[in-house]
């Protein structure tokens, strides 16, 4: 049985069937979506313990992403303050809460960290892939 698992605590495990456990265990395409959602992050360097909150506050904001594919686009970005990354709604122009406009591209251009959460895109590529 693939699942995984660091620390002695399951991030992602397979639903069985009520047939029983057998040989043959099937992931829901929500466990998979969590699954590539983890790959996603710590391939883009994120630790795992960043990587495990990041994906349990996804889960909880927003649900549907990981049934449907369908929601918010999001990115993580340096909080300055708190010295962390921020999980914030997806915009290309977005206004901090000081009303001071903030832009991924300023960002980007001062050297600071924004990482695109599109899990709507992850979501295709694993419907395509189910599809043959």
């Amino acid at each position: 049985m693939l699942s995984l698992s660091i620390k002695q605590s399951v991030i992602v495990m397979p639903i069985i069937g009520e047939t029983g456990i057998g040989r043959s265990i099937y992931y829901s395409k929500p466990n998979l979506m969590e699954l590539a959602a983890m790959l996603y992050f710590l391939s883009m360097g994120l630790n795992f313990d960043v990587a495990n909150t990041t994906l349990k506050t996804l889960k909880d904001r927003e649900p549907e992403l990981f049934e449907s594919g369908k929601g918010t686009r999001w990115m993580l970005q340096r909080d300055n303050h708190k010295r962390s990354l921020e999980l914030v709604e997806f915009e290309l122009d977005q206004a901090m809460p000081n009303g001071k406009p903030l832009c991924v591209y300023a960002q980007i251009k001062a050297g600071q960290p924004v990482i695109p959460v599109w899990l709507d895109t992850i979501y295709e590529r694993i419907a395509s892939k189910l599809k043959d």
